[in-house]
């Protein structure tokens, strides 16, 4: 029986002195079973949700609550399919997507969620908790579906998450240091995507939060000091003039509006860097710290800094507003990438360098990736492919959990994002700085005109990503760092290129519009630095998948050896795998590349051997003069070989090659006046007893495709005479 056959049951009771001797008709209530519940009242707007094995005594205890006493229906839910593990998954996700509905702001507090493996958690209990949240949207205790929650900010920035090791140990060093009466500072360093929001908003919460609503329970004996700490903590800052400071305007507001929707939160405790000379506080984290500013190309905010450092006596010419922080707070947290600055009035990597260096400032460094799907593999991808690291490079990136394409085609980017869009939702278009804003002034010009394709650059400053034409325009950097997309379609422009000669990416000034982004910059270097850090700050936008068009030609040239193309026709000769003299050295850093185009498919026509090329070989293979490579194309053996393949073998000397992948070649079966054909198969024989020896009656060539239109090949006594096999596959060498 399918399990999920099994359903479960909500029953509703009102949350009073009554509902104990109601209990007797809810079977798992009597009967001790695990279950999950969730009390709420219209009113209040306000919900708690929970697990527990004894619902008697958890229900007696909750009524005696004075915040959980003011709630006034319960609602519970039992299955027999129901055990501990599932429970604290499903109570886990409960709290996690109605935070993210935003009806009711949540009592919990956000320690001590459950984020475990157990058995048929996604095959069934993730089934089921779909189900579930269908029930509670036809009882109007939800609004919206899960889909639409996962690509909302209440749900991407909400505090109720459950920590990477990583954050853990940057929350650890937070609270150490906030402990710790002599130190001031905590500088958190990650790069984008590894989870440094998160962190701020998730401690935020933390702090602000009673202590009697956190999950203790849950932690095991090996986090004991965990919870004395965070006891300590709320003794020594009890309710704490504490403010979230956040430098760029736009995702401020999304920030304010995630506050807004938080029990225990608001709005306001979310400010500008100006702000903070309103008031003194305990403590400051600051998100962004790298887009903190300095008095150079401020604009329309240079009257606003100016006052600011008036008001906090600071000389305003050699002031930052890091100094503002420092000068408002006892206690100060940072978090900091100097990879994400992007334009000179941003505060120079020298003072978060000198603050590091003061004895009274602590350091800790995320490094899981915690957006991207591809994880650190391709963050490290982008970093090399940015700096020229072609060394580093191990041929085409290859990942079963991202998409990276590169387009041909500006119009059929477009396309695909918009398809992505309605599939999965926030999918945006975005593009350096390489076509001034004249559509600012009048909304009837278009702003990047390529080819045959027109755009606007976005219409709106502030939250972007969340307007309703934005899949219709075009984004940049200053609208969408700090936010998180599902699929980026990013347009490399003009003042970007490639020079084969130095290896290096190149800056073209004259082609960068971006007026603050490049006055009073000191060097072309300076400005590499910026424009550089700009592509892969976006780069690293999206969780799904990145395309990419790119308008310079020697750029689009260097990225298509590394990155897999759409529109266009990648030859072996672009992947950049080649290797000639002074640097080759024959079966020991090189393998030789048979043109064979073998075919996984029906045997190919009209293919010769032409002269060997020899291609790098990749680390850590082992490889002898028996080795060779071939490109294979088709989707016969896309199970083990993805079209396009470069495949390694090894030359068939003798011993048996029964059912194993092997490269073939038959002269009977094509015209060898036109060359040989060729395929790439399964082998497998079926042998009949002779006279004095085994002779072969048939072979079946397999193939091994998710496509049922192939079928065996197979070949009998007769048509074996010219049938030869020329290698034994060896592994796939770049996909």
């Amino acid at each position: 029986m399918n399990l999920l056959d099994q359903k479960f049951q909500i029953n509703q009771y009102q949350f009073d002195d009554d509902l104990i001797d109601g209990l007797e008709e809810f079977y798992f209530a009597k009967e001790l079973w695990p279950i999950v519940y969730l009390i709420t009242d219209d009113i209040l707007k306000e919900a708690y949700v929970g697990e527990t094995a004894d619902t008697y005594a958890r229900m007696k205890s909750h009524l005696k609550n004075d915040a959980k006493s003011r709630l006034t229906v319960v609602h519970l839910i039992g299955s027999q399919i129901f055990n501990k593990s599932a429970t604290l998954d499903i109570e886990s996700n409960l709290i996690k997507y109605l935070d993210g509905d935003g009806q009711f702001k949540l009592q919990n507090g956000n320690l001590g969620l459950a984020n475990h493996e157990y058995y048929q958690k996604k095959q069934v209990y993730w089934e089921l908790f779909k189900s579930l949240w269908d029930q509670l949207r036809s009882k109007g205790l939800s609004r919206h579906s899960l889909e639409f929650i996962n690509n909302s900010d209440l749900f991407k920035y909400s505090p109720y998450k459950s920590l990477t090791n990583d954050q853990k140990d940057g929350l650890m060093i937070i609270i150490d240091n906030l402990l710790n009466d002599k130190a001031k500072n905590v500088i958190i360093e990650g790069g984008a995507g590894t989870g440094k929001t998160i962190l701020a908003i998730f401690f935020f919460k933390l702090l602000t939060t009673d202590s009697k609503d956190f999950n203790f329970a849950e932690f095991g004996d090996e986090e004991s000091e965990f919870i004395e700490k965070i006891i300590l903590l709320k003794d020594k800052f009890w309710q704490p003039k504490i403010a979230l400071v956040v430098p760029m305007s736009s995702f401020r507001k999304t920030l304010k509006k995630v506050f807004k929707n938080i029990k225990g939160l608001s709005g306001n405790m979310v400010i500008g860097p100006a702000e903070v000379t309103r008031n003194n506080y305990d403590i400051l984290i600051v998100d962004e710290s790298h887009r903190l500013r300095r008095r150079v190309n401020l604009g329309a905010y240079f009257g606003a800094f100016d006052k600011a450092c008036e008001k906090l006596n600071l000389d305003k010419f050699t002031c930052t507003e890091v100094d503002f922080i420092l000068s408002q707070s006892r206690k100060n947290i940072f978090f900091y990438d100097e990879n994400q600055s992007i334009k000179p009035s941003d505060v120079e990597k020298s003072v978060f360098d000198k603050l590091k260096s003061d004895p009274d400032t602590n350091i800790d460094y995320l490094k899981s990736q915690f957006r991207v799907r591809g994880g650190n593999a391709y963050v490290k991808f982008v970093d090399n492919l940015l700096k020229c690291k072609t060394e580093d490079i191990e041929g085409t990136y290859n990942s079963k959990n991202y998409d990276l394409i590169l387009f041909s085609s500006l119009s059929e980017m477009i396309e695909e994002i918009k398809k992505k869009n309605n599939e999965v939702g926030l999918s945006r278009l975005i593009a350096g700085y390489s076509w001034p804003w004249i559509s600012k002034k009048d909304k009837g010009l278009f702003d990047i005109k390529i080819n045959n394709v027109e755009l606007q650059w976005n219409g709106e400053n502030i939250d972007w990503i969340n307007s309703p034409n934005s899949i219709n325009e075009v984004g940049c950097i200053h609208t969408t760092q700090g936010y998180d997309l599902n699929y980026t379609g990013i347009i490399f422009g003009n003042e970007i290129t490639y020079n084969k000669n130095t290896n290096r990416i190149e800056i073209i000034e004259e082609n960068y519009f971006d007026k603050y982004g490049k006055q009073s910059v000191k060097s072309q270097d300076e400005l590499s630095n910026f424009i550089e850090n700009i592509y892969k700050t976006i780069l690293l936008r999206a969780i799904r998948g990145t395309y990419i068009f790119v308008c310079d030609d020697n750029l689009r040239n260097y990225f298509s050896k590394y990155i897999k193309t759409r529109g266009f026709d990648k030859k072996v000769e672009e992947v950049g795998l080649f290797i000639e003299k002074p640097e080759l050295d024959p079966f020991i850093n090189a393998v030789p590349l048979y043109d064979l185009k073998v075919a996984a498919g029906e045997f190919s026509e009209n293919q010769n051997v032409e002269d060997i090329r020899w291609i790098k070989s990749p680390k850590n293979l082992r490889i002898s003069d028996d080795y060779f490579a071939c490109e294979i194309v088709g989707e016969s053996m896309n199970k083990v070989i993805p079209n396009g393949s470069i495949c390694g073998f090894k030359k068939y000397k003798a011993g048996t090659r029964n059912g194993k992948i092997v490269l073939v070649q038959s002269m009977n079966i094509q015209d060898s006046d036109f060359g040989s054909g060729y395929t790439v198969k399964e082998y497998l024989s079926v042998k009949r007893e002779g006279v004095d020896n085994l002779l072969h009656e048939s072979i079946i060539l397999r193939p091994l495709s998710d496509n049922p239109i192939y079928k065996d090949i197979k070949l009998f006594e007769d048509e074996l005479n010219d049938f030869r096999v020329i290698g034994v596959f060896d592994r796939v060498l770049y996909p």
